[in-house]
């Protein structure tokens, strides 16, 4: 059973499954982090689910070109419903691949933006859902952290940039493997739910080809302490 649910900022109209994976707001968060594009630019989404991002930064970036890769064959009609639906067909594409075959039938360095809201958790890790095709979402399955980086880095033009969101749990294993790969991550900012809790989630872009230290910005808040959302999320 699915949901149809508006994202009016965005002029954009997306089913959804009503009780396995959904999107959250993490996903529009890291669609407005990732850097606009010169007109015809070429982006690839990385474990796309119902192609959110896809959607949202064909929206951002007018002229874009987007490929949603997305392993889960349920998932990848669903995505090409959602472009059909919003008669995105000229510029968005599914490719129903795992991250890790993305070589034997990509070319490399032809993309200027890589996006990926990967899995956040290694198997066995966390709590696990009741509700089908959440945890495929939320835990690793065939295709690590380490995978999706690689297949960024292959993907992605030596002028482009890679952005990705991942668990603070994970960061020091991601800056390990970012610098084993030879990415330099550019920008890095930590989203926190309010101004007193810790960071839940920190959001990454890299570059491959080039050395320099990264720029921390300010931390994202989601909500007030009054619960409601900050006028930064609301925009």
């Amino acid at each position: 059973m699915l949901t149809c649910d508006s994202l009016k900022l965005f002029d954009l109209q997306l089913f959804q499954p009503r009780h396995g994976y959904r999107y959250s707001l993490d996903a529009l968060l890291l669609a407005r982090f990732c850097p606009m594009l010169k007109p015809g630019g070429n982006i690839a989404d990385l474990g796309a689910g119902c192609g959110i991002i896809s959607l949202v930064l064909a929206r951002i970036n007018a002229d874009a070109n987007v490929v949603a890769v997305e392993k889960n064959p349920e998932m990848a009609a669903l995505i090409e419903r959602n472009i059909q639906h919003n008669a995105l067909a000229e510029r968005v594409s599914v490719q129903a691949e795992d991250v890790i075959d993305l070589r034997k039938n990509c070319s490399d360095s032809i993309f200027d933006l890589v996006v990926s809201n990967p899995p956040y958790r290694t198997p066995g890790s966390g709590r696990t859902s009741p509700k089908a095709g959440r945890d495929a979402a939320r835990h690793e399955t065939t295709a690590g952290l380490e995978d999706f980086l690689a297949a960024a880095k292959y993907l992605v033009k030596p002028s482009g940039r890679i952005c990705i969101i991942q668990l603070p749990s994970r960061l020091t294993e991601f800056m390990a493997l970012a610098a084993r790969m030879k990415l330099s991550v550019l920008r890095l900012r930590m989203i926190h739910n309010n101004v007193e809790s810790p960071a839940t989630i920190f959001m990454a872009e890299l570059a491959k080809g080039r050395r320099s230290a990264p720029v921390v910005e300010p931390p994202l808040l989601v909500r007030e302490m009054n619960g409601e959302y900050t006028n930064e999320v609301w925009r």
